[in-house]
């Protein structure tokens, strides 16, 4: 996956920032509740139509994400309540850009973006139930078209983009993500099935 590309690549990095939150009393639940607050407030920016600030905020925040796993690791405070509070926090936070987004098409009379938000939802939410599900019955399944690196990724990538092209480069992304979301949950869905077996 893409995601783990990239971590491997700036794992050292994210070391070096995770020992100076150490250093200052952070610990791993205190970065994930700070970058879970910092990314739903992107949402307000992408309902107010400043995308390419509201992009480079997510990816301000997103570091947040890969930080307080390193911050775990390195000061041996991993701990199960953690993992689920990293998790569960992602679903919301992810939920409050595509909210955002809901809003600003909703104002503009697009109601054919309600449809591609709600689908990506759907389909996000249901990539995350397959894992979980997954590992309740002992099955490891982190295989996937789009995790929530990707998904992540590309929306960034529309809101910069929407510079030049307008609504359209967000409208494009939200039909691959719709698409792709759900593809990636049968996907998982297929391959518990075939580990079951």
């Amino acid at each position: 996956m893409l995601s783990n590309f990239v971590r491997q690549r700036a794992q050292g990095l994210l070391n070096v920032v995770a020992r100076g939150f150490a250093r200052i009393g952070f610990t791993p639940n205190r970065l994930t509740l700070v970058g879970f607050f910092a990314t739903c407030s992107v949402g307000f920016f992408l309902a107010t139509g400043n995308f390419v600030v509201g992009g480079l905020l997510i990816i301000a925040t997103g570091a947040f994400d890969a930080l307080d796993g390193a911050l775990a690791r390195l000061t041996n405070s991993a701990s199960k309540f953690g993992a689920f509070l990293d998790s569960t926090t992602d679903r919301f936070a992810e939920g409050a850009l595509f909210l955002g987004l809901l809003y600003w098409f909703n104002q503009r009379g697009v109601m054919g973006a309600t449809y591609l938000v709600y689908l990506t939802l759907l389909g996000s939410l249901m990539v995350s139930y397959a894992r979980a599900r997954a590992e309740g019955i002992g099955v490891e399944c982190k295989e996937g078209m789009v995790t929530r690196f990707e998904r992540i990724a590309l929306l960034v990538v529309s809101l910069l983009l929407s510079v030049w092209f307008g609504d359209a480069a967000i409208l494009i992304a939200l039909i691959i993500l719709a698409v792709l979301t759900n593809v990636t949950a049968a996907q998982r869905i297929w391959l518990v099935y075939r580990a079951t077996q």
